[in-house]
C-alpha cells in the first residue's frame, strides 16, 4: 500500500529488558506486514527526551529525532502499559511533547502536522485501567489531528493486583486481544489509505478566522 506505521512504545523499561508491551505490539506488526504495511518500532526511553512542551527542548533533547519519524509516518499508534490504572508517565510525556506540533500548522490550511494520519493503541497491564488509558490516548490523537477510525484499540489486562503480565500469563493465546489486535490493524490500514488518496479539505485557519470575526 506504500504506508507506514510507526509505533512509539512507552514502557518503563530500557533496552535490552523485556517489555510486555513490545511483545503485543509485535502481533501487530507481523499483521501489518501481511498487508504490506511497513513498520517501524520506537521505544521512546531509550532516547534522552527531554520534559517539556515544545518541539525541541534545546541541547541533548533527542525528541526532534522521534519527531521526525511521526511526520513521515501514516499509521501512529501509541503502546503503553498499565501503572496505578493510567497509562505510563512516558506516554503522558510523548503527548505533553506532541503540544508543540500545534504551533506547526501548515501557513495555508492551518493543519496541523498529525492531520493525514490514523491514530490507535496498544495496552498491556496485570489490572484495570484499560478503557481509561485508549480513552485518553485516542482523544489525545484526534485533538492533534489524527483520525480514529473505529476499534482501534487492542489490549490484555490481567488479574487485579500483582501477578504475571502479558508474556508469562500466556496472553498471546486471549482471544479478546486476538481479535481486538486485527481490528485495530485492518481498519487502521484502510483509513490510512482512505485519507493518503482524499486529503482532508478541511481549512482551519479559515474557520479559526471566521469563528474570530462572530466572537468580536
Amino acid at each position: 500500500m506504500g504506508l507506514k506505521a510507526l509505533f512509539l512504545n512507552c514502557t518503563l523499561k530500557r533496552s535490552p529488558a523485556i517489555s510486555n508491551t513490545r511483545a503485543l505490539i509485535d502481533k501487530a506488526v507481523k499483521l501489518f506486514g501481511e498487508l504490506g504495511i511497513e513498520s517501524e518500532v520506537v521505544r521512546v526511553v531509550d532516547y534522552n527526551v527531554m520534559f517539556g512542551v515544545s518541539s525541541n527542548e534545546g541541547e541533548g533533547d533527542e525528541w526532534p529525532l522521534i519527531l521526525d519519524k511521526i511526520r513521515e509516518c501514516d499509521i501512529l499508534i501509541i503502546g503503553s502499559p498499565i501503572w496505578f490504572g493510567v497509562r505510563s508517565s512516558v506516554a503522558q510525556l510523548v503527548f505533553e511533547r506532541l503540544d508543540g506540533t500545534y504551533e506547526e500548522s501548515d501557513p495555508d490550511t492551518g493543519q496541523f502536522p498529525l492531520y493525514g494520519k490514523v491514530g490507535g493503541v496498544v495496552i498491556t497491564g496485570n489490572e484495570d485501567g484499560a478503557h481509561d488509558v485508549a480513552a485518553n490516548t485516542l482523544f489525545n490523537l484526534t485533538h492533534l489531528g489524527c483520525t480514529i477510525p473505529p476499534n482501534v484499540d487492542s489490549y490484555w489486562v490481567g488479574d487485579a493486583g500483582p501477578g504475571p503480565s502479558y508474556i508469562d500469563a500466556g496472553g498471546e493465546k486471549h482471544l479478546y486481544t486476538n481479535k481486538t489486535v486485527r481490528y485495530m490493524v485492518n481498519n487502521l490500514a484502510f483509513f490510512a489509505k482512505l485519507l493518503k488518496d482524499n486529503p482532508i479539505p478541511t481549512n482551519i485557519k479559515q474557520l479559526y478566522e471566521d469563528a474570530l470575526k462572530e466572537s468580536e
